[in-house]
């Protein structure tokens, strides 16, 4: 049978397709396919766009090793398969939530960790994978269990590793206070150099940014949001929005489903993601979309721009100071094709290596 990912670009027919219900299960597969010198290539939700989560040896779904087991004070443990609305829904009864949160809810815990995981507090928390405090891992055919203090190395390689060294089978997360209520302020900007401006200087604890076409151009905002009740808007907000903690954090759920109603969310998603410095972020960006229209983006595509803070973490390879600029296509009809898209994608990561930055693991750019 064959299978694609998210990025709708990749196919691929696995030699055998099977759904562990435990992690005995997982080694059991692992050594199997080993003696068959087949690949074992772990599947989440399969929301990887450059079909990173398909294999011709042995897929491994990884949905059946769903649950949250355990949530202590500051962390919770839950299987590999589960997504990370699930993990919120048991933590946020007790008032906690994970640090940093995919902005897409319904992808899992071990496909974010494997990749490293960004999202709009990445700029105080680092990725999802730096907020792990320790994994469950198939790795030489065994299941072991490492963090910082019991096998570092396996632990390091593992997070953000794309699964070629081992398969993930649970986590360890880390778990801080959840707000009740956040302010979402969002701020124009003249430019890229001043969305950068704002999103690095902003005190709040998330920021990310946003571009889209506007008038033939293209128009720059920020995002910064507010935890709890206290707190002044950044200088510059345009509008600002109260919301729940849960209804912020699960903010896509209507927009995708709109997508999916309109038929956009299964096209072809040729993403192009980069982490850049920040020293030359600006003129990369600029330069990526002085080259490009609205059809080159698609009509759900989007632009996104977002600052972290560098953990330990030795993948993905980060540049000083990073700031990952994502160009999320969808290939929609009447838009740039699909090739098209990919051959972009390549000129934004020759750009990107050329300001000394290099590629994240979710994209298509080869």
């Amino acid at each position: 049978m064959s299978m694609r990912d998210f990025g709708g670009i990749v196919e691929r027919s696995p030699a055998r397709d099977v759904r562990p219900a435990s992690a005995r299960e997982v080694v059991s597969a692992v050594r199997e396919a080993a003696a068959q010198g087949l690949d074992a290539v772990p599947r989440g939700a399969g929301h990887s766009a450059g079909g990173q989560s398909l294999t011709t040896g042995v897929s491994l779904d990884l949905r059946g090793l769903a649950g949250v087991t355990e949530v202590g004070e500051r962390h919770a443990a839950a299987g590999a398969g589960t997504t990370w609305r699930e993990v919120l829904a048991a933590t946020l009864p007790l008032g906690l939530t994970p640090p940093v949160l995919t902005d897409y809810l319904d992808v899992t815990v071990g496909g974010t960790v494997s990749t490293g995981g960004v999202g709009g507090t990445s700029l105080l928390h680092g990725t999802q994978a730096d907020n792990v405090l320790a994994l469950d891992v198939v790795a030489g055919g065994e299941l072991v269990t490492c963090s910082p203090a019991v096998r570092p190395g396996l632990f390091d390689a593992v997070r953000g590793g794309l699964g070629g060294h081992g398969v993930i089978t649970g986590a360890t997360l880390r778990l801080v206070p959840a707000p009740e209520r956040v302010l979402a302020c969002t701020v124009p900007c003249r430019d890229a150099a001043d969305l950068l401006r704002v999103l690095r200087g902003v005190r709040a604890e998330y920021a990310a940014g946003q571009v889209v076409p506007a008038d033939g151009g293209w128009r720059f905002e920020a995002k910064a949001v507010l935890y709890g009740d206290e707190g002044e808007p950044p200088p510059g907000t345009a509008e600002t929005e109260r919301l729940g903690y849960l209804d912020f954090a699960d903010r896509m759920r209507p927009d995708v489903a709109e997508l999916i109603a309109a038929g956009e969310w299964a096209r072809p998603h040729p993403w192009g993601t980069v982490f850049l410095p920040a020293s030359r972020a600006a003129a990369v960006i600029e330069s990526t979309l002085a080259g490009m229209t609205a059809a080159d983006l698609g009509l759900s595509g989007v632009i996104v721009v977002k600052p972290l803070r560098a953990g330990p973490l030795p993948r993905p390879p980060l540049p000083d100071d990073p700031v990952l600029f994502g160009v999320l296509r969808t290939a929609s009809p009447g838009c740039a094709t699909v090739p098209e898209m990919l051959a972009a994608n390549r000129a934004l990561l020759d750009r990107a290596r050329a300001a000394g930055g290099t590629r994240y693991p979710i994209d298509s750019t080869g």
